[in-house]
Formats: C-alpha cells, structure tokens, sequence
C-alpha cells in the first residue's frame, strides 16, 4: 500500500451532484454539500434512505462518474478497489481467471491469487467457473478480487445485500477479518445498521433532498465486541436512539 505524510487516503469536498433532464423527467438534484475524509485503515459505514445518493457518492469517489461540483483526492498514488451490489464475475472464466483480470499480468498472479484465495476460503474453487458459484460463494469471489490489489481505498456498494442471515454474518466477518489484516481504509453503503456497526468504525448518515451529512458518528467497539452479536445489537440500538436514526437506514 502506500502512504501519505499524515495518513490520508480520501478527501471529499462535494459542492453538489445532479442528475439531468432525461424523457421528459425533470433534473434532479441528488447531492447537496458533502465534506468527507478518511484516513488509513479507517472504515466507514454510509447509511440513509433508500435513492438519497449513497451509490451515487461511491461512484464518484470511484471516478464512474465526474459530473458534479466540487472535488475528491486520494493522495497520493492510492490503489482503489470497488465491490459492487452485484459479484459482477465472468461466468465463463474460472475464479482463479476473474482475479487474473484485475492484476494486469503480474509475474506474480499465481501466488498472489493462490493467498488471497487461501484467505477467503476458496483456494479448493480455483478452477471452478464463476457460474457455478452460489450467491455467497461469488461473493466471497467478489471480495477476493478487490483485496487482491491491495487497495488502499475499499469501496462496497450492500455487498451481503439478498444473502440469508447466517450467510451473511460468515461474510461480514470474513470481511472484518479482512479489513483488519490488510489495515484497508473502507467506504461502504449497508441499510443494516447492524452491519454498520459490526464493521465501521465510523458511521455517516445521509440525509435530505440534496443529500447531505446529518450525522458522522464515531463507534467505539473493540475487535472481540465486534464479532458478538448480543454487543454489536446493543451498540446498535443505543446508535439509533442517540442520533435517531430511522431502523431501516
């Protein structure tokens, strides 16, 4: 990974987003003022109300889209890696072939792959095509490709979205694990405040129309809280009803 003098891995200074015109449907304004930072291995959760901008955010962050006012660094020459609501995996290339991808001919692609692989589980379904895979497994792919780059920057767009609830607590701490080991700052859209909890350390809530920051809160759970389910629970409510934060976010 690398690194900046002080630790800065994402600055955010959004004047405001739009969407145009299009069939006849009015413009729209999306995004108001939004300031935002990150520093290394810091992990943020972005909650709010369903189409109030969340993926909108991640996607300019992730330069998909540079129509806005207003400007986001990464300092430095940060590795970004994004894992989208949807696996988004080639079905017809193995899993070992969908990591190959993103690592651009490497003369190091085999063992890289071969330990990411080990780290999430998968190192048996290397050979395996992607459309094969069940929704937690291509999941798990999902994951793997993004952390195969070493990013210094993770964006997550509801990664364990439409995943039963034991298959998504696996994955969420699969994750965790993850993210501690690797020291990756994180940006992730959840409508769970749960899952909020368990992997952020800092939770941004998203409000209004523009969008807006209603409230950034900082969550003070050690690594052993985070993994029981009765603590994260606890903190949880206890965050919803000091900010009032709705109970689906």
């Amino acid at each position: 990974m690398t690194a900046t003098a002080d630790g800065l891995v994402l600055r955010v200074e959004i004047e405001g987003k739009r969407f145009p015109a299009i069939g006849g449907a009015p413009e729209r304004p999306v995004l108001g003022a939004v300031r935002l930072s990150l520093q290394q291995g810091e992990v943020a959760a972005l909650t709010g109300p369903s189409g109030c901008g969340k993926t909108t955010l991640l996607n300019l962050v992730a330069g998909l889209d540079r129509d806005f006012r207003g400007r986001i660094e990464l300092p430095g020459n940060r590795r970004l890696a994004y894992v989208f609501q949807e696996p988004r995996l080639l079905p017809w290339r193995t899993v070992e072939q969908n990591l190959a991808l993103v690592l651009h001919g490497r003369d190091d692609t085999g063992p890289v792959i071969d330990r990411v692989l080990g780290e999430v589980g998968l190192r048996d379904a290397a050979q395996t095509f992607a459309s094969r895979l069940s929704l937690g497994m291509a999941r798990r792919v999902a994951l793997a490709r993004a952390f195969v780059v070493e990013p210094d920057l993770l964006l997550l767009d509801e990664p364990f979205a439409s995943l039963d609830q034991p298959t998504a607590w696996r994955l969420r701490l699969l994750l965790l694990d993850l993210l501690e080991r690797r020291r990756a700052s994180a940006l992730f859209v959840t409508h769970d405040l749960e899952e909020a909890v368990m992997l952020g350390k800092r939770l941004v809530s998203l409000s209004g129309q523009p969008a807006r920051i209603a409230a950034d809160l900082t969550i003070s759970l050690t690594a052993p809280e985070r993994r029981d389910p009765r603590v994260v629970a606890r903190h949880a409510a206890r965050l919803r009803a000091a900010a009032a934060l709705p109970e689906v976010a």
